[in-house]
């Protein structure tokens, strides 16, 4: 992006601002995202300043920033829009939270959404905690019907007559339910975000 040049050091200042505010409004998007909206509000300014240019420099630049807006506000819906379309692109994790947080106010939704995901990490929380109590954790039957997929004492077990039908298979059998889920989950939020656009 070219910095434009002001021949007074206030608009030079109030410009530079600006830009600033732009720049940190964006930081969570990718680098060409970031380039591509700090180019469009440089034009905008660049054009506004044109078609203006014998009025009062500061006056002029301060009513071209006026309209344009507040970068945090302004930009709130298409830093929220261009991080889900990165989260649904990329598949990672990290993307998919900091998206879903941008976009929890934008409909039921996406409160949804994010209930699915930390549904699934507690797919992974229980993965976990087979690891260290094997005994315990598991996906537990009662008289052939699901009763519960998490801890239960042996005690319990044996007076409740609740079976733990997985044993070993039970992490590679959760780790792929989970892998599995998270991608439909995320290929759903990638159909919701185009039902949107």
């Amino acid at each position: 992006m070219k910095v434009l040049g002001f021949q007074q050091s206030a608009s030079q200042k109030i410009y530079t601002d600006y830009i600033n505010r732009i720049k940190r409004t964006t930081t969570t998007l990718a680098k060409e995202d970031r380039q591509d909206v700090l180019m469009e509000f440089n034009s905008h300014i660049y054009e506004g300043m044109q078609r203006h240019s014998g009025d009062n420099e500061v006056d002029n630049l301060l009513n071209v920033i006026e309209n344009l807006g507040a970068p945090e506000e302004v930009l709130k819906p298409l830093v929220a829009e261009k991080k889900l379309q990165q989260a649904t692109k990329t598949f990672n994790p990290v993307h998919v939270f900091k998206a879903l947080v941008l976009n929890i106010t934008n409909g039921l939704a996406y409160i949804v959404f994010a209930f699915l995901y930390i549904m699934l990490f507690g797919f992974l929380f229980v993965i976990g905690a087979k690891i260290f109590n094997p005994d315990k954790v598991g996906l537990f039957f009662k008289e052939g019907a699901f009763f519960v997929l998490g801890s239960i004492n042996s005690e319990s077990r044996q007076t409740q007559g609740v079976e733990e039908v997985l044993g070993n298979w039970f992490i590679p059998v959760m780790s792929l339910v989970t892998i599995i889920l998270y991608v439909l989950i995320t290929l759903l939020l990638r159909l919701k975000r185009r039902g949107r656009t």
